[in-house]
């Protein structure tokens, strides 16, 4: 008989991977006593207004590198490999019907629980996983519409576009302990982001 094991996924862009990122994922990965943590890196943004993004390959690269030293966080591409808009319903209902015996934790920023009612087919996906909100401080009470396990961690305010505008910068100094060195090494050897 197999046991099932408890995954979260922490989908992105991860335009690039950051210390926020890696923090969120091992933090809810302690907290919840989660098997692993997926990183998913979504094909293409569902928004109606999709930012311009990098190559898959470049985005998965920096992940896998900033990700080696630790066990409890690995690499979900299914999003990729799947091609086209990267919805979550139809991401986790694959997921979901492949390994049934799983239990599922969709990790999102609190910022993003006002907005779950927007997403696409939410009514199902709620059957499917269990939301995880990571609460951000300094902000108000988060009342949500759906069932969502609120967790309270530290902020680090990092963001993928901040490193992106400092690494295009002529002037800016180098975002040097915002990211895994060896994934700013990446950026640098494939002139990724420079102007």
């Amino acid at each position: 008989m197999t046991t099932g094991k408890r995954i979260g996924i922490l989908g992105g862009n991860f335009n690039p991977v950051h210390h926020a990122h890696l923090f969120i994922a091992d933090q809810v990965q302690q907290l919840l006593q989660l098997d692993e943590v997926q990183l998913m890196p979504e094909n293409l943004p569902p928004h109606v207004d999709a930012k311009p993004t990098i190559s898959p390959e470049h985005r998965i690269a920096m992940l896998k590198l900033a990700i080696r030293n630790y066990p409890n966080l690995t690499l979900n591409l299914s999003e990729i490999a799947r091609g086209g808009k990267s919805y979550t319903y139809d991401t986790m209902l694959a997921e979901t019907t492949k390994h049934p015996e799983n239990t599922y934790f969709f990790i999102i920023g609190g910022d993003m629980v006002d907005y779950l009612d927007k997403w696409y087919r939410i009514s199902d996906l709620i059957e499917l996983v269990t939301f995880v909100a990571v609460k951000r401080e300094n902000t108000g009470a988060v009342v949500p519409k759906y069932p969502v396990k609120l967790l309270d961690l530290p902020q680090l305010n990092i963001s993928s576009s901040d490193i992106r505008a400092r690494i295009a910068s002529k002037t800016a100094p180098r975002p040097n302990f915002l990211l895994p060195a060896e994934v700013l090494d990446y950026i640098d050897e494939n002139k990724i982001y420079h102007a």
